[in-house]
């Protein structure tokens, strides 16, 4: 008889543990999300494991870090069902909503210490060579990140397009393929100029490459600044269960006071960095429609040259 208890104790047991799980369990034991290649991949994946470490915690799955050689590797991912999740910029956001055909969902986007939620495209070239202004680039070779790169490509073209003709006014214009080779490129006399993003005068990509000694103080000067740009939003597929993108919400939303080590290590932030990113506020696609729209504009101007 107590064999008999026992063995249907176990059984209520086990019954009471899986109405416990989530529904979405069942078809979601590993959750991947992607990353864009915005810096090299070590660093990358460096700072965003604390990240994947907290969510394997929370979530009770493995959790799998996804990196592409470019950003159009993590929107064709996403687009594929190959991630469940992304942190995009505004513009590869675009990018991965017209792949699908709408079918992608932002989730949240950062917040920064004063309340703002955007940051700004800059154009930056070696000091020594006495630059000023974008006029005086006539004939020089200027580098866009990344075709899908908000602030590497889309807004400064898009802005820089209201001066000049960038197809006939600069010898060439590649792309350098992510900011941190774009800066670099600068750096070793490759290019001219080139395009990478700043939260302000202190904190962004070219400053992060002095602090990791990858570049010399002094060595590189901002020429360029757009109008801000609205940060990009950390995304689903919208073909998920609801029940898994409100977990995955809620994580992110929550990560400053569950995990501030995990939080601190995946968005950069230096001692002292001033503003910096303190949280996350719950965004939807209306934030990003401007992106489409100059999306579509890029993609006429490139038809036609």
């Amino acid at each position: 008889m107590r064999f008999i208890t026992a063995a249907v104790a176990a059984l209520l047991a086990t019954q009471a543990t899986a109405m416990d799980e989530p529904a979405w369990k069942e078809d979601y034991q590993v959750i991947r999300f992607g990353i864009l290649s915005g810096e090299n991949e070590k660093d990358r994946i460096a700072r965003y494991t604390p990240f994947e470490e907290y969510l394997e915690r929370e979530l009770g799955v493995e959790v799998e870090i996804f990196t592409a050689g470019n950003y159009d590797g993590v929107i064709q991912a996403i687009a594929a069902d190959q991630i469940e999740f992304a942190f995009f910029g505004s513009s590869s956001y675009a990018a991965a909503y017209t792949a699908t055909d709408g079918k992608v969902e932002p989730l949240v986007s950062r917040l920064r210490q004063d309340g703002s939620t955007g940051y700004y495209s800059v154009v930056v070239t070696r000091c020594e060579d006495g630059y000023n202004s974008i006029r005086d680039l006539e004939g020089k070779v200027i580098a866009f990140a990344d075709p899908d790169s908000t602030s590497g490509y889309a807004v400064p073209y898009f802005n820089i397009a209201k001066e000049v003709d960038p197809k006939t006014f600069f010898s060439a214009t590649p792309f350098s393929g992510s900011h941190e080779a774009g800066v670099a490129g600068v750096s070793q006399g490759t290019f001219d100029a080139a395009a990478t993003w700043q939260n302000n005068a202190t904190d962004g990509r070219w400053q992060r490459m002095i602090e990791k000694e990858m570049i010399a103080e002094g060595e590189i000067c901002p020429i360029w600044e757009s109008p801000e740009i609205t940060s990009g939003p950390f995304t689903a597929r919208a073909n998920i269960p609801d029940a898994l993108k409100m977990v995955m919400k809620d994580l992110v939303m929550n990560i400053p006071e569950a995990d501030n080590a995990a939080f601190k290590s995946m968005i950069g932030e230096v001692e002292g960095t001033p503003n910096p990113q303190t949280g996350w506020i719950e965004v939807d696609h209306s934030r990003y429609q401007w992106s489409v729209d100059m999306r579509d504009w890029l993609k006429k101007q490139r038809r036609s040259s």
